[in-house]
């Protein structure tokens, strides 16, 4: 009896191993994921599923404009664009068989740097492309800190001057305050949306909004009325008819940031 249930489980294995594409050879140090997680891969509609599911091309401005300058104060939707959309930037990452898309953005003027960890999970170091909102493209230099458990990852951007950046708020929204993101869904640079927070789950890790998240939103900012990150833009449900759709709380890698 032992026999026969070792020998289904080495076939169970082998079953689920040959439904993976072959890495690439080289460093790869992100764990393997399914392609239905994956950014911008419309396998499952091309989203990871929301929290209670599981365990556990556009106007931009200059990257030059270099500064947050919200100073504080409550800004209209176009002028939190205007000062903050080129601190936004689109990611394309592969395994070196198959391409996805994400977003990101920076959080310091030296190109330090806020994504989820799902747009580069399983994917290949080295094959990626940070392209910026002047056009320009970068690769990662250093990964300094990285979490399944709460989907983020932080790392640098190998610019040599200085970049417009987001900065961190301070605190968690509450329920019904104006947020509003900047991401590229389906690849279309630096789109602006707006909505409320709908409800806070999940112990204040996770933000249900209204604003509208789509395929390669994941990794966009989340902004409050005063152009401050309230968090990293994730997924939603598709097909919904309710707008259901959610951002991790941007507290969660505070103690994180070098």
């Amino acid at each position: 009896m032992k026999q026969i249930l070792y020998i289904l489980l080495i076939l169970l294995l082998s079953v689920g191993c040959a439904q993976k594409p072959a890495a690439p050879k080289g460093n790869n140090n992100y764990p393997v994921s399914s392609p239905s997680s994956r950014p911008g891969s419309f396998s499952n509609n091309g989203r990871p599923p929301l929290p209670h599911q599981q365990k556990g091309t556009s106007q931009t401005n200059k990257t030059s404009d270099v500064g947050n300058t919200t100073n504080g104060r409550v800004l209209s939707p176009s002028e939190i664009f205007e000062k903050l959309s080129s601190a936004v930037f689109k990611i394309h990452t592969s395994t070196g068989y198959q391409g996805f898309q994400g977003s990101g953005f920076f959080i310091s003027s030296n190109g330090i740097a806020v994504s989820n960890y799902h747009v580069f999970q399983g994917t290949a170091v080295g094959y990626e492309d940070i392209i910026l909102s002047d056009g320009s493209s970068y690769k990662v230099t250093e990964v300094y800190h990285k979490s399944q458990d709460n989907d983020f990852i932080i790392f640098k951007v190998g610019v040599s001057r200085k970049v417009n950046y987001i900065k961190i708020a301070n605190n968690t929204p509450k329920v019904g305050e104006k947020i509003y993101t900047i991401g590229s869904p389906r690849g279309l640079d630096n789109t602006f949306s707006s909505g409320e927070i709908s409800q806070i789950r999940e112990n204040g890790k996770i933000l249900q909004i209204s604003a509208p998240i789509d395929h390669g939103s994941s990794g966009g900012v989340l902004l409050n009325s005063k152009g401050e990150a309230v968090g990293i833009t994730s997924g939603g449900i598709d097909d919904s008819g309710a707008n259901l759709n959610y951002a991790w709380n941007i507290q969660l890698i505070k103690s994180y940031i070098p």
